[in-house]
């Protein structure tokens, strides 16, 4: 998931207010993949905890690679390496072998115990239903566009 702050559309803005436009499209961004990170969070604790490792795993992170001028590009998902299970919460799937908690925290699959019939694991999702809050991380990230845009004018 990904929230972008574009202040391309604002050129007669930006030629008034220069520098300050600028710097703050990162910061709007921001309050806009916060609001995003925020549902996710919730979305994943409502699952319900296991191990704790998708909890720990959500983050949000600034994209240098996808930001440019005027434009800052936030990305809000789970780490693969610390959740690989994500996928599969998120999205569903068949289980076709047995499972176990390893007395070291992880889930492993017993591949010499199949299941005699397999079992469909209906999706959980924690990221999707979060994209339902475009509409305020939008809200969010004008809000603090115009705040600093604001200060800068003091």
């Amino acid at each position: 998931m990904t929230i972008r702050a574009d202040t391309a559309a604002l050129e007669s803005l930006l030629d008034q207010l220069g520098d300050d436009v600028e710097e703050a499209a990162r910061p709007a961004a921001q309050a806009g993949a916060q609001v995003l990170y925020n549902a996710v969070k919730v979305n994943v604790a409502s699952i319900g905890r296991v191990t704790g490792n998708l909890a720990n795993s959500i983050y949000q992170v600034y994209s240098q690679s996808e930001s440019g001028q005027g434009l800052a590009t936030y990305h809000v998902s789970w780490n693969h390496k610390k959740a690989p299970h994500g996928w599969l919460v998120e999205n569903g799937h068949f289980q076709r072998f047995k499972v176990y908690l390893g007395k070291d925290g992880k889930w492993y699959t017993d591949k010499k115990a199949p299941l005699p019939e397999p079992k469909h694991v209906g999706a959980r999702p924690f990221v999707r239903p979060a994209q339902a809050l475009f509409p305020q991380a939008v809200e969010a990230a004008e809000a603090e566009l115009l705040k600093r845009i604001d200060e800068g004018k003091s």
